[in-house]
């Protein structure tokens, strides 16, 4: 039969391993994560995308905002693409990417409201919405 001293080893090794697996867990879990935001950050974040040669722009009925669009010229094997940059008019220096189009060399931007654009076919609330032909 055991005795204490024995049941409080296997008590021990119990709480060894299971804070074992805890860690292994955790770091399992963050280095997934790491390597997850590493694959967005690299291939999917239009903040990294090419600034490209400019088009056109349009700005908004109320003026807040002006859509600025740009022909990205991908090089040899690559087709040009369409970046639309977004421009808060109202903040200094704040802009966000919000189309990104392969395989365009036009822009053809329409505001429909204030918050609303229309850029080669693709409406946007320039508030909530991106296009980027990747996620499509």
């Amino acid at each position: 039969m055991n005795t204490k001293e024995d049941l409080d080893i296997i008590k021990i090794k119990k709480k060894v391993l299971k804070n074992m697996l805890i860690t292994f867990a955790i770091v399992t879990f963050l280095f997934v994560a790491f390597v997850g935001y590493g694959v967005y950050w690299a291939f999917f974040d239009m903040n990294r995308l090419s600034t490209g040669e400019y088009l056109t722009e349009e700005t908004s009925p109320d003026g807040k905002y002006t859509l600025i669009a740009y022909v990205v010229n991908g090089g040899a094997t690559v087709s040009y693409a369409v970046r639309g940059e977004l421009v808060f008019n109202e903040k200094v220096n704040k802009t966000k990417t919000i189309y990104w189009n392969y395989k365009e060399e036009t822009a053809n931007i329409t505001w429909t409201d204030n918050d609303t654009v229309v850029i080669n076919g693709h409406s946007l609330n320039v508030l909530k919405d991106k296009f980027d032909f990747r996620n499509q």
